[in-house]
């Protein structure tokens, strides 16, 4: 069955579709790689720093893919999620999870302005050697 997901929430690339994980042969593959990239860019974002999704998926060679890096961390164990916010240090999570992002960013040392973390002091900024600049890429 060749079923595809399309992707949305990015500049013109509603009309490129992702193979659903497992569908294809291949297309497991292009998911476990482009999960890796992510997951592998939330995990280099030091103590005591954040980073935003979008910037995430810029680093991991994804621009525009900010829905991915949720996600991914949705469903990914063992990863520092509080240090991802969304654009201009805003906590996204709702209700008990964004209480908890807050304290644990805290105990970090990250310093809030109101609702916002400081971007100046606390946002990481990955090193342009990580960034990858195409999907076409491979590791």
């Amino acid at each position: 069955m060749d079923r595809v997901v399309k992707r949305r929430g990015t500049r013109g690339a509603s009309s490129r579709a992702i193979p659903a994980a497992g569908e294809e042969p291949g297309s497991a593959n292009r998911s476990e790689i482009m999960r890796d990239r992510i997951a592998a860019a939330i995990r280099s974002i030091p103590h005591g720093k954040v980073s935003t999704y979008g910037a995430i998926a810029r680093a991991a060679g994804y621009a525009g893919a900010a829905r991915l890096v949720a996600a991914v961390l949705k469903r990914s164990a063992a990863m520092p999620w509080q240090r991802v916010l969304g654009s201009g240090g805003a906590i996204k999570l709702t209700g008990d999870s964004a209480i908890e992002q807050r304290i644990r960013l805290e105990a970090e040392g990250v310093r809030f302005r109101g609702r916002r973390v400081d971007m100046k002091q606390h946002e990481f900024k990955f090193p342009a050697s990580q960034i990858r600049r195409s999907r076409r890429l491979l590791p």
